[in-house]
């Protein structure tokens, strides 16, 4: 199994887990990536263990190469001496050493292979990881507006702010009886302004009464004279 099939099993037991119980979707998306850094950090332990694998299984094939040289040197050495049955011994010895070494020659390319996916899975892993941390304040930030909004809606449709709000209009109709009762009391009264004008008015018409007398006693005179 993946690394990513495992990381989405788990994940996606958890929420839903977390969606049956109606949790806050923050938690949701913290242990998405609370999932993905475990799963990191356990990939990296593995790849760590298999990388010290491949350093031993090196130094082994290294060993057996030396001692594979060196048994060829002591067959060579046997049958400058004329000792062709030690010279045999010691190729056999050779050979075992041979075959020994290209076992873990195969062992390491199987390391190697699977070192080769571990680091692909890690580096898809990294990419993801931080991918979501990018996401993460965005998908936080809707999630604190989408919030806001709906508690706002529920508060205009709380039926105290209508009764608040119907308060206040009943209020208004009171102060304008109340101001209606108070300019009752001057209807019928002139201001000091008002008879003041009144005043200047009663003189415009007394002086235009005046020179209209006096065009028509000067129309009466102007026959006679």
């Amino acid at each position: 199994m993946s690394i990513f099939s495992r990381l989405s099993d788990i994940v996606n037991s958890n929420i839903n887990a977390i969606v049956a119980g109606a949790e806050d979707p923050k938690k949701i998306i913290r242990l998405i990536i609370q999932e993905m850094e475990d799963t990191l950090v356990e990939v990296r332990s593995s790849a760590v263990q298999t990388i010290a694998e491949r350093k031993e299984i090196e130094r082994r094939i290294g060993t057996l190469a030396r001692d594979e040289a060196e048994w060829e040197r002591k067959a060579e050495l046997a049958l400058t001496h004329g000792r062709e049955d030690l010279a045999r011994g010691a190729l056999q010895a050779r050979t075992h050493l041979i075959k020994t070494r290209e076992a873990l020659q195969g062992q390491l390319s199987q390391i190697m292979t699977g070192l080769s996916h571990q680091n692909d899975d890690i580096a898809k892993l990294q990419a993801k990881l931080a991918d979501a941390k990018s996401r993460e304040q965005a998908l936080l930030s809707r999630t604190s507006i989408a919030t806001s909004r709906v508690k706002l809606r529920e508060r205009l449709h709380d039926g105290r702010i209508s009764d608040a709000f119907g308060r206040f209009e009943q209020i208004e109709r009171n102060l304008d009886a109340l101001e209606g009762r108070a300019e009752s009391y001057d209807l019928g009264k002139r201001t000091l302004e008002q008879e003041i004008e009144g005043l200047e008015a009663d003189t415009a018409v007394d002086s235009e009464l005046d020179a209209m007398k006096a065009r028509l006693r000067g129309r009466i005179e102007a026959p006679g004279s």
